[in-house]
């Protein structure tokens, strides 16, 4: 199982930190960021054409897409 939103696709980014230190930048270690997935079970009701293909299953999502389900049109 990857750690992506089934909806949207969002994934893992490699993120890097510079420290400027005596007129130098000090390179710190690089760092994988994961985004914030949780389980959803997407309700039978949606009309969005994201969610279509999920409707009625459970999920892992981002909070982006759980946040934009509950929006109405």
């Amino acid at each position: 199982m990857a750690k992506q939103c089934a909806i949207c696709g969002k994934g893992s980014v490699v993120a890097r930190h510079y420290n400027k230190l005596r007129g130098k930048y000090n390179p710190t270690p690089k760092i994988r960021k994961y985004p914030n997935l949780q389980w959803l079970t997407v309700p039978e009701g949606t009309t969005r054409k994201k969610y279509k293909e999920h409707i009625g299953k459970r999920v892992l999502s981002c909070t982006k897409c759980i946040k934009a389900l509950g929006k109405k049109r």
